[in-house]
Protein backbone atom coordinates (compact mmCIF):
# COMPACT_ATOMS: atom_id res chain seq x y z
CA UNK A 1 0.00 0.00 0.00
CA UNK A 2 1.29 3.17 -0.59
CA UNK A 3 2.38 5.48 1.93
CA UNK A 4 1.56 9.44 1.02
CA UNK A 5 3.05 11.78 4.53
CA UNK A 6 0.98 14.48 3.42
CA UNK A 7 -1.83 16.76 4.27
CA UNK A 8 -4.92 16.07 2.61
CA UNK A 9 -8.27 17.32 2.87
CA UNK A 10 -10.97 16.55 6.20
CA UNK A 11 -12.84 13.73 4.44
CA UNK A 12 -10.16 12.00 2.84
CA UNK A 13 -10.00 9.29 5.26
CA UNK A 14 -13.97 8.89 4.94
CA UNK A 15 -13.24 8.89 0.88
CA UNK A 16 -10.64 5.92 1.52
CA UNK A 17 -12.70 3.59 4.08
CA UNK A 18 -15.97 4.01 1.84
CA UNK A 19 -13.84 2.20 -1.17
CA UNK A 20 -13.08 -0.50 1.56
CA UNK A 21 -9.56 0.33 2.43
CA UNK A 22 -8.20 1.48 5.67
CA UNK A 23 -6.07 4.09 6.10
CA UNK A 24 -3.58 5.31 8.85
CA UNK A 25 -3.88 8.88 9.84
CA UNK A 26 -2.66 11.27 12.62
CA UNK A 27 -4.20 14.54 13.83
CA UNK A 28 -1.55 17.24 13.67
CA UNK A 29 -1.47 19.81 16.04
CA UNK A 30 -2.00 23.28 15.33
CA UNK A 31 1.89 23.86 14.81
CA UNK A 32 2.30 20.87 13.17
CA UNK A 33 -0.32 22.12 11.16
CA UNK A 34 0.86 25.15 10.27
CA UNK A 35 4.63 23.60 9.19
CA UNK A 36 2.62 20.81 7.13
CA UNK A 37 0.30 23.76 5.53
CA UNK A 38 3.59 25.45 4.16
CA UNK A 39 4.47 22.11 2.88
CA UNK A 40 0.96 21.54 1.21
CA UNK A 41 1.90 25.32 -0.83
CA UNK A 42 4.90 24.09 -2.64
CA UNK A 43 2.82 20.58 -3.70
CA UNK A 44 -0.49 22.59 -4.88
CA UNK A 45 2.01 25.11 -6.86
CA UNK A 46 3.75 22.46 -8.60
CA UNK A 47 0.22 21.02 -9.27
CA UNK A 48 -0.67 24.26 -10.75
CA UNK A 49 2.78 24.18 -12.94
CA UNK A 50 1.75 21.02 -14.10
CA UNK A 51 -1.62 21.61 -15.14
CA UNK A 52 -2.77 20.96 -18.69
CA UNK A 53 -5.83 22.49 -19.07
CA UNK A 54 -8.65 24.70 -17.92
CA UNK A 55 -10.10 22.20 -15.93
CA UNK A 56 -7.04 20.82 -13.85
CA UNK A 57 -5.92 24.49 -13.40
CA UNK A 58 -9.70 25.04 -11.93
CA UNK A 59 -9.18 22.09 -9.47
CA UNK A 60 -5.35 23.02 -8.59
CA UNK A 61 -6.37 26.55 -8.30
CA UNK A 62 -9.48 25.79 -5.86
CA UNK A 63 -6.60 23.27 -3.59
CA UNK A 64 -4.40 26.58 -3.47
CA UNK A 65 -7.59 29.00 -2.51
CA UNK A 66 -8.58 25.97 0.21
CA UNK A 67 -4.97 26.21 1.81
CA UNK A 68 -5.40 30.16 1.47
CA UNK A 69 -8.47 29.56 3.28
CA UNK A 70 -7.15 27.75 6.11
CA UNK A 71 -3.78 29.69 6.68
CA UNK A 72 -6.44 32.52 7.16
CA UNK A 73 -8.17 30.83 10.20
CA UNK A 74 -4.85 29.07 11.75
CA UNK A 75 -3.35 32.62 11.58
CA UNK A 76 -6.50 34.80 12.56
CA UNK A 77 -6.06 36.85 9.98
CA UNK A 78 -9.75 38.13 7.58
CA UNK A 79 -10.46 37.53 4.47
CA UNK A 80 -10.76 41.57 4.53
CA UNK A 81 -7.20 42.20 5.53
CA UNK A 82 -5.80 39.45 3.22
CA UNK A 83 -7.81 42.12 0.29
CA UNK A 84 -6.18 44.89 2.32
CA UNK A 85 -2.69 43.35 2.04
CA UNK A 86 -2.90 42.67 -1.92
CA UNK A 87 -4.67 45.78 -2.71
CA UNK A 88 -2.14 47.69 -0.85
CA UNK A 89 0.60 45.52 -2.88
CA UNK A 90 -0.88 45.75 -6.46
CA UNK A 91 -0.52 49.41 -5.34
CA UNK A 92 3.06 50.02 -4.59
CA UNK A 93 4.24 47.43 -6.94
CA UNK A 94 1.41 46.49 -9.54
CA UNK A 95 -0.25 43.16 -10.10
CA UNK A 96 1.01 40.46 -12.27
CA UNK A 97 -1.53 41.10 -14.85
CA UNK A 98 0.82 42.78 -17.63
CA UNK A 99 2.73 39.73 -18.07
CA UNK A 100 6.54 41.76 -17.33
CA UNK A 101 9.23 39.03 -17.01
CA UNK A 102 12.52 40.67 -15.35
CA UNK A 103 15.38 39.10 -16.65
CA UNK A 104 18.39 40.88 -15.37
CA UNK A 105 19.00 43.84 -13.50
CA UNK A 106 22.04 46.38 -14.06
CA UNK A 107 24.57 48.29 -11.74
CA UNK A 108 25.28 51.51 -14.07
Amino acid sequence: MPIYNKLVRDFIPQIIEVKGKKCIFEQLSEQELLQKMKQKFIEEAYEVQEAKNREEMKEELADLLELIHTALEVYNISLKELEESRLAKAEKSGRFSKGIYLVEVLDE
